[in-house]
Formats: structure tokens, C-alpha cells, sequence
């Protein structure tokens, strides 16, 4: 009796304040109990259950609802502490936003302009851990911005006083940088114009050198490589140049990224010995399955600038190049045609699907890009068909849309003349005279005595060009019986020099002579002072009352011709017009693959060329060859 008054009182005095009071409460509890109860044992553990303690006491014992204040106790002690554990879980994953560099940074990645970061970067009073992120973000927000804009941004930015502190911080800090930080602060420094002779940049530059051997991550390499390919040569970037050349050339067959092998293409540049493109070009080959399409098109760059022309190389960029010409941009697409133009590279497949894109699309192209892109077609020497009345670089025939482009043409020309330079002017007049086209206004402006004067007083390689405009013209006007009006002078005699000429290949004129006889050929011919003939041979025809036909054979490169044709383009095709009205029949022969042969097969490749199957001639030494 005298416990359970003792329990009533403890139970009524619900005065606990700490969890620790509660368990020496239940030890006294149990203690009490033992002494006129059976020995009752005790099991204590942590639950959100209801019922903290769990007595294990045989029936008629006592019972847990005697313990209901203690139980109520227990269950707001244990939540208590529950909430206070998740409370400390949850800190750990949550960043404190009142850390100064997580504040910095989000705010850096917000910023839109080099204006902007600067705020930021004042606001951190220019600390160390701040600078290479800070000229990187700068430099990546001008990326995106047109010229004018670029111009003005970095106008302010370098007028700002937290720009020369940031440019100071980075030079004291420097030695303290990690060796991708150093990459990527020289980088951005040289992106954002910062004079190249500067202190800042040239200790950067001396800190490299002194810890050039720390470079062993890749990314940190590209960056570098990159940034020095791009830098004026001076005294420390030419030495941090040939430092790491020798890093690069040792590490070529551990180099695991592709934009690391492009950054060590990009460094060696047209210099690099064939032994090093050779390796370089093995590398790449052993990292095939690692392009993407734009590391294809920067791979085809690269192999460009070191003048490799690898056709393994070049025939994997092409055939993924054709598959996704849609995907690739029009500044990525020009700077394609150009690589494969300077490698002297030509894939029918590729330029296939590029014509195909473009014409697919044409409506999306503006008037510049679209110059752009046949000059480039011009570079490269693509026609889409063999047309006979065309004689232009890019075989286009107009026909109804003729005159009306030629007009057109021609006002636009006529609204230049007040500022067109005489150079200019005889450029433009020259190449519509290769049209046929002969406008009035500008050929007036041309004829002039004091421009003629000026453009013939010029010495050297300036006025040989002119000189030969002048002729070209010239024999345009005189061939093409185009009139001129009494108030325009014709163009002054110039002092006829002989024309550029070639040895005659041996084996074409043996051929001929054994084929026509040797009194039908005659070499080296210069037909009006201006176009050089390397064979001419004169077959009579079958009845006396017609002349004897004259055949101007030429031998002319590949390049002569428009691509996978045979079609003449540029000066050759406008002297096979004019041998034509000089009452000859031009024969171009493709020099590469007539000394290819055997005598047998250059001997019918000759019958071929002369003698057409739709036309019959008697020969000297065959009777009749069809």
C-alpha cells in the first residue's frame, strides 16, 4: 500500500524538465516495485511509438495504463528530439547562403556583361578566389554580343578603377593560382584585349614558365595551348610556346581529350614536321569513336592549319559532315568549304548534300550569305552542270533572267562610281566585259585619260595585274565587235609583252605528229600577242571547196575545270570563247591525265579530243577516223 501511494504521488508531481530525470525515474520506479511485487523485468528503448515503456509481467501485475503520465512525457521528449535530428540533417545538405563565395558565385552567373561582374567583384573587395572565375565570366559575356555592343562593353570595362585592381590582384596572386586558374586567366586577359606587353600578362606568362611542368590536367593544356596559339610573339610567350611543344609532342600518345589533340594541332600550326603530323594523324585515328560533329568540324580546321591532307582522316569528317549538314551553322558550314578548298580536298558526296542543303533552304539566306557562299563554290571550282554559252566561274546560264540581271547589275555599279577606287573600277568592268556585258557610264569613267595614267603608273606586281585587266578588256571589246561611242578613247597601246608560257609537254606533241603527220603540227604558237597555244594542227577537210580547220590544242591543270567535269572556268574558258571568234576549235587537254597513260591510251584519248564521233576528217595518216 505504501508503494502504490508513493507511485500516485510521483505520477501527480509532472514536473520533469531533461529526459535524463526521466530515466532515474523509472529506475527508482522499478526499484520500488521489486520490493513487494514479483521481480518484473524492464524494457527501454527509443520509439514514436505510444507506449515508451513496455512492461513484460504476468496477468494481474501491474498494468501500463497506471503508467498514462509517464507514457505522455516520454512521447513528447522522444519527438522533441527528433525534430532536433532532422533539423542537423537537413543543414548539412542545405548551403549556407550567408557564405560569401556562395553568394559571389551565384551572382557572377547572373551577370550579363563585364559591367556587371565588375559590381560583383567590388563588392568581394577583389579577393584571390574571385579573379579567374570573375575574367572568365567577363570574357564569356562578350561572346554573344554584337561588335558595336563588344566595343562599348569593353570600352567601360577598361575605364573601370575595379578592372586595374582585379588585372593588379591577378598579377600578385599569380604564384598562388592552380595551374587550369593561370590557363584560364591568360586566356580570358588576351580575349578581352588587354595589351599582350602588359605586366599582368607577362608575369602570368614568366609564372607558367617557372610552373609549366604542374600542367597535367588536360583541360588546363588545351586552354593553354589555345590561348598561345592565338598571343603576338614576344619574348615569354615564345619561350612558353616552345615549352610546352616539347610537353605536348611527348605526352601525343597518352592524350585521352579530342579538344586537347585539336589545341596541340591548332600550337604546331603549317611548321610541323612530318614526322609529328604522322603521329598526331595516328592519334587522331585511335580517337575516331570519340567525335562528335563539332569536333569533326574543328578536326577538318585543325587539319587545315597544319596542312595535313590525311584522306582517312578527311573522308570520316566528310561522310559524318554530309550526314548532318542540316545541324551545322552557316559560319561552321563557310569555314568547312574553306578547309577542304586549302587542303585541295574534294568529296562529291559532301559537296553534294551542302548544295542540296542550301538550295533546300535558300529562302532562310540573306543576300551577304549567299555571296558569300558561291564565292566559296568559285574557291572550290563546283558547278551543278556542264553548259556550253556559260563561260562564268560558277556555270550559271541566266537565260530570260539575262538582261534583267545584267541591268540590275549595272545600276548598283553605277551608284558606287562616285567612290570606287580605279583598281576597283577596272575590276568590275573587266569581269562583266567576261559576260559580255559592256555598260556605258563606267566604261566612260574607265577610259579616261588620268585614270588610264593612274593605273599604269603604278610599279610592280600592281601594274602587271592591271596591265593584263587592260588586255583582257581590250580583247573583249575588239572580238566581241562591241561598239564604242565617239566620246569615249579607246584603250591605250600597251607595251605587249609575251605572254606567260609553258614548255610543250613532249609526249603531246610526239603523239600528234605520229597521229597528224609532221608537217600538220605546229608548237608554241601566240595567237594577237596575248594567248599563248601549246600545239596547233591543221586538217584539211574532205572537199576542196571548204578551209582547212584549225585546232588550238591546250594543256591546261585540273583546276582549269570545274570539278568532276570538263568545263572550262575563269581566263581558260574566256580564251577557248575568244579562239573560238579567232576561227579556231580549242582542245583542252588535262595535263595529270594525259602523262598518266600509255603511249596506245594517249594516242586515243587524242583521237578523242580531235576527232568528235559526230564529225569526219581526212588525216594524213589515217584515211578516216570517226
Amino acid at each position: 500500500m505504501k508503494v502504490q501511494l508513493y507511485l500516485d504521488h510521483l505520477i501527480i508531481m509532472n514536473v520533469f524538465q531533461r529526459s535524463g530525470e526521466m530515466f532515474r525515474f523509472a529506475s527508482i520506479l522499478g526499484r520500488c516495485a521489486s520490493l513487494s511485487q514479483p521481480r518484473t523485468a524492464f524494457r527501454l528503448y527509443r520509439s514514436t511509438e505510444r507506449s515508451i515503456l513496455q512492461r513484460r509481467c504476468p496477468a494481474g501485475t501491474v498494468r501500463g495504463s497506471e503508467f498514462e503520465g509517464v507514457r505522455d512525457f516520454c512521447q513528447q521528449e522522444t519527438q522533441t528530439l527528433n525534430w532536433k535530428d532532422q533539423e542537423e540533417r537537413l543543414s548539412l545538405r542545405v548551403p549556407d547562403t550567408t557564405d560569401p563565395r556562395a553568394t559571389f558565385y551565384q551572382e557572377l552567373k547572373e551577370s550579363r556583361s563585364p559591367s556587371d561582374v565588375l559590381d560583383v567583384v567590388e563588392r568581394c573587395n577583389v579577393a584571390h578566389w574571385c579573379i579567374s572565375n570573375s575574367l572568365t565570366r567577363m570574357w564569356h559575356t562578350t561572346k554573344k554580343m554584337s561588335d558595336e555592343q563588344r566595343h562599348w562593353e569593353l570600352r567601360l570595362m577598361a575605364e573601370n578603377q575595379t578592372f586595374e585592381k582585379l588585372c593588379h590582384g591577378a598579377r600578385m596572386n599569380a604564384p598562388r593560382m592552380q595551374s587550369q586558374d593561370l590557363a584560364f586567366t591568360l586566356l580570358a586577359l588576351v580575349k578581352l584585349g588587354v595589351s599582350q606587353s602588359s605586366y599582368v600578362v607577362q608575369t602570368i606568362l614568366r609564372v607558367i614558365q617557372e610552373r609549366l611542368n604542374e600542367f597535367e590536367n588536360e583541360k588546363a593544356l588545351s586552354v593553354l595551348a589555345s590561348c598561345l596559339s592565338e598571343m603576338e610573339s614576344s619574348k615569354n610567350s615564345d619561350a612558353l610556346k616552345q615549352g610546352l611543344k616539347l610537353i605536348l609532342e611527348e605526352r601525343i600518345p597518352a592524350i585521352q581529350s579530342v579538344m586537347l589533340l585539336h589545341s596541340t594541332m591548332r600550337l604546331f600550326g603549317k611548321d610541323a614536321s612530318a614526322a609529328l603530323k604522322h603521329k598526331l594523324e595516328r592519334k587522331a585515328l585511335s580517337m575516331v569513336d570519340q567525335f562528335t560533329l563539332l569536333n569533326v568540324q574543328y578536326l577538318l580546321d585543325m587539319l587545315a592549319v597544319i596542312r595535313l591532307n590525311s584522306k582517312p582522316l578527311l573522308d570520316i569528317c566528310a561522310k559524318k559532315l554530309s550526314e548532318n549538314v542540316h545541324s551545322i551553322s552557316f559560319t561552321r558550314l563557310m569555314v568547312t568549304l574553306k578547309s577542304c578548298s586549302d587542303l585541295r580536298y574534294r568529296n562529291p558526296h559532301l559537296f553534294t548534300s551542302v548544295s542540296e542543303y542550301l538550295a533546300s533552304t535558300f529562302p532562310m539566306w540573306s543576300n551577304k550569305q549567299v555571296l558569300l557562299l558561291l564565292l566559296e563554290f568559285k574557291r572550290l571550282g563546283l558547278a551543278r552542270g556542264s553548259d556550253g554559252r556559260c563561260y562564268s566561274f560558277l556555270n550559271h546560264h541566266l537565260k530570260e533572267n539575262q538582261q534583267a540581271f545584267l541591268e540590275s547589275m549595272t545600276h548598283v555599279l553605277k551608284s558606287y562610281l562616285p567612290k570606287m577606287s580605279s583598281t576597283d573600277l577596272l575590276r568590275a568592268v573587266s569581269y562583266l566585259s567576261v559576260l559580255g556585258h559592256f555598260p556605258q557610264a563606267p566604261l566612260e569613267k574607265l577610259l579616261r585619260n588620268e585614270v588610264l595614267e593612274e593605273l599604269l603608273k603604278e610599279e610592280g606586281p600592281g601594274q602587271a595585274r592591271h596591265e593584263r585587266l587592260l588586255r583582257t578588256l581590250d580583247m573583249c571589246l575588239r572580238l566581241d565587235h562591241h561598239p564604242l561611242r565617239p566620246s569615249v578613247s579607246s584603250i591605250p597601246h600597251l607595251c605587249h609583252s609575251t605572254p606567260q608560257s609553258y614548255p610543250v609537254t613532249p609526249e603531246l606533241l610526239e603523239c600528234l605528229k605520229k597521229l597528224l603527220g609532221e608537217d600538220a603540227v605546229t608548237d608554241s604558237v601566240i595567237e594577237q600577242g596575248f594567248y599563248f597555244i601549246d600545239c596547233v594542227a591543221t586538217l584539211p577537210l574532205k572537199t576542196k571547196e571548204e578551209q582547212s580547220m584549225r585546232i588550238a590544242l591546250l594543256c591546261v591543270p585540273l583546276t582549269s575545270f570545274c570539278y568532276g567535269t570538263t568545263h572550262p572556268i575563269g581566263a581558260v574558258a574566256l580564251k577557248v570563247r575568244h579562239l573560238e571568234l579567232l576561227g579556231y576549235k580549242p582542245v583542252l587537254v588535262p595535263v595529270q591525265e594525259f602523262v598518266s597513260q600509255s603511249a596506245e591510251e594517249k594516242t586515243d584519248l587524242l583521237k578523242k579530243f580531235i576527232f568528235p564521233k559526230t564529225e569526219t576528217y581526212s588525216c594524213v595518216r589515217d584515211c578516216e577516223v570517226k
